[in-house]
């Protein structure tokens, strides 16, 4: 049902196509009566007054170009079409204008299913007595010369088989009838829909009730597939859901019906859907009646409840003010041990803190004292002794050798070295971890990886002197012998790896 309108679509561009087709001004009179056919063919169960037109279109072409075969031809579609909508007196004046003996044979057989069908529907339909046996003899009539003419095993000779056998009331006869005829069709198509519909008023009459709704819904399945708008299954449907008690879908789908119905505009359809549309909407309305004083009940109901919800509310409210005036003076009382206490315990951390701090104060104090009288020391010893050895040098009258010594840097180079080994050592004494924890502050795939033998690289040494407090780049460049510029590209290499930037150098400050 909700792929209603796809279905429909395909068929308005199927027309469309063969509408273009046949204004074009190249197109033959005989080539339009064929396109206009096909248009008829789409059209014949999806639109009553769309089909009527083109075939008086049709009949109107066959005349033009003086083809009696096809006038006649379009005549019986015409008929057909009327008793199809339940406009049988029309339809058997449409087939009075035939003379049957210049009939054509191919079309013989139309003819008789027409006058069948016609007099069929008088018959059904009529409340005078002697006029209903006359249409009964003459339905009986053609229905007896239709079934000479036809093959035993074509759709339209196991059609009236079935027919029969079903107003026998041989039912199960009648459905193996149905099955054969329904192992030629198809699903999606109109003949599979009368199909599955006239096998589902045989379970009707034989109280199958879930076969009844199963052929159903296959009907109207296959007629919203098709766009067959009319059709008769979704209102019998909706007929056997009100019986069960199921009212919104019989009312859904007795809405889906008129909406087809409409579009289609068959009188014969109205006049079977209003009646059963009648019962169901007033069911319908009813039940809408009845579940509107449950939810005014239920809203009475609800209201009385909330009364008393807020009565309770209230009561509550007033003890727990009672209670909370009692609790009041005690948890003043509390309050007042717990600020004393909190302030003993603040003294007392910060009395931790001071001394935690002044003890890592006096550990690195005294590191730093030792190490740097220890360098003191050794640097007085190594001036002595490149003074003994200057001395020696002009002594012995070796200026020249002198001079050569003091323009090598590797002196420098080994002292610089020998810096860096103490100062190494001294830092990751005070703060073993350092290495670690600075890594941790990097991302995993910019860490700062030691090569074998060292204790600390540059980018360490610089960030080592930063934790101790010196973060002035030109400091640290005469400390590490370094330019300034050198050693701020090493810092925002650094810092350009840190998972927090902006915060990194405060973060390597904090380290213990």
């Amino acid at each position: 049902m909700a792929m209603r309108k796809t279905y429909d679509a395909a068929k308005e561009t199927r027309i469309k196509e063969l509408k273009k087709l046949l204004g074009e001004t190249s197109t033959t009179l005989e080539n339009k009566y064929f396109l206009t056919t096909k248009i008829i063919e789409e059209y014949e169960k999806y639109s009553f007054d769309s089909t009527l037109y083109y075939i008086e279109k049709n009949i109107a072409t066959a005349k033009a170009i003086n083809n009696i075969y096809l006038e006649k031809e379009s005549i019986l579609k015409l008929a057909k079409l009327l008793v199809q909508s339940g406009r049988y007196k029309e339809s058997i004046d449409a087939l009075n204008e035939l003379n049957r003996k210049k009939l054509p044979e191919k079309l013989r057989n139309k003819y008789y299913y027409n006058y069948k069908e016609g007099y069929s529907g008088l018959s059904f339909y009529t409340s005078v007595q002697k006029s209903k046996k006359n249409y009964s003899s003459l339905y009986q009539a053609y229905q007896d010369s239709l079934m000479q003419r036809l093959g035993p095993n074509s759709d339209e000779s196991l059609a009236l088989k079935e027919k029969n056998l079903r107003d026998q009331r041989k039912i199960n006869d009648a459905l193996q009838t149905n099955s054969k005829r329904l192992s030629q069709v198809k699903l999606g198509t109109p003949l599979y829909s009368l199909i599955t519909f006239e096998r589902a008023l045989l379970y009707d009459l034989n109280n199958h009730r879930d076969q009844q709704k199963k052929y159903l819904i296959l009907s109207a399945i296959s007629d919203i597939q098709s766009s067959v708008k009319d059709n008769a299954s979704l209102t019998e449907l909706a007929m056997v859901f009100f019986k069960e008690g199921d009212i919104d879908r019989a009312h859904k789908y007795i809405d889906f019906s008129v909406e087809d119905a409409e579009l289609y505009n068959s009188r014969l359809r109205y006049i079977n859907i209003s009646n059963k549309l009648s019962v169901i909407s007033k069911a319908y309305e009813a039940r809408s009646i009845e579940q509107k004083e449950e939810l005014k009940k239920m809203l009475l109901f609800i209201s009385v409840l909330v009364l008393f919800l807020l009565i309770t509310i209230f009561y509550i409210y007033k003890q727990i003010k009672k209670l909370s005036a009692a609790r009041k003076s005690l948890k003043n009382a509390n309050n007042q041990l717990k600020d004393l206490n909190e302030q003993l315990s603040f003294s007392n951390e910060d009395l931790n803190r001071l001394y935690n701090e002044l003890s890592d104060s006096d550990r690195i104090k005294e590191q730093y004292i030792g190490t740097f009288l220890n360098l003191y020391s050794d640097y007085i010893n190594k001036l002595d002794t490149y003074r003994k050895m200057v001395r020696t040098y002009i002594v012995s009258n070796r200026t020249n050798s002198l001079l050569e010594l003091t323009k090598s840097k590797q002196v420098i180079e080994n002292e610089l070295n020998l810096f860096y080994e103490n100062f190494d050592k001294s830092f990751l004494h005070i703060y073993p971890n350092f290495v670690e924890e600075l890594n941790k502050l990097l991302h995993e795939d910019k860490q700062i990886v030691l090569k074998k033998g060292e204790s600390l690289n540059t980018e360490l040494r610089i960030f080592a002197l930063i934790r101790l407090g010196i973060t002035n780049s030109s400091k640290i460049s005469k400390i590490l012998r370094y330019s300034v510029n050198t050693i701020y590209n090493y810092r925002v290499k650094v810092k350009n790896s840190a998972i927090n930037r902006d915060e990194f150098e405060n973060m390597v400050k904090k380290i213990s």
